[in-house]
């Protein structure tokens, strides 16, 4: 991977708020959106451990997820595809995913001042992080299905 096209990714990452994170589980497929904040290749989200998603992903813990713009031109679809692990985060591991977060979304750096609701629903989250191992950046711009591979590094 170059160094330039490793930039434009965690640029992307940077700029972009929500992923589609699919897990599996008995039920089947099941894809929920989430918001996320990054550090380097390694996304952080939340949610509540009641959530199919998240039961599912405490039983397995492989997952895949999309970024991407919203578009209504199909030469325009730029995005990230992954696949990687996701694990519930606890201690300083999850502190440290609290403050990656709050870095991106300012208002859950102090769940004191947040409004109501978004203070309730933050006192019954877990903090979760998806580690990819691999990474595909889509740019339908370079040609139709134009894809690159990242192998991330972290």
């Amino acid at each position: 991977m170059t160094g330039a096209l490793q930039e434009r990714v965690l640029a992307y990452l940077r700029a972009h708020h929500v992923m589609t994170l699919a897990t599996q589980g008995p039920a089947g497929p099941w894809a929920a959106a989430v918001f996320y904040a990054s550090d380097g290749f390694t996304l952080y989200f939340l949610s509540a451990p009641a959530t199919r998603h998240a039961t599912e992903l405490a039983a397995h813990a492989r997952v895949a997820a999309t970024i991407q713009d919203e578009c209504a031109d199909w030469a325009a679809i730029k995005g990230i595809q992954l696949e990687g692990e996701a694990r519930e985060l606890h201690g300083e591991q999850a502190e440290r995913a609290r403050a990656i977060y709050a870095e991106k979304f300012p208002v859950l750096g102090n769940a004191d001042q947040a409004p109501a609701p978004i203070a309730a629903a933050f006192a019954r989250i877990r903090w979760y992080r998806i580690v990819p191992d691999r990474l595909y950046f889509v740019d339908n711009s370079v040609r139709f299905g134009h894809r690159d591979q990242v192998i991330p590094a972290d």
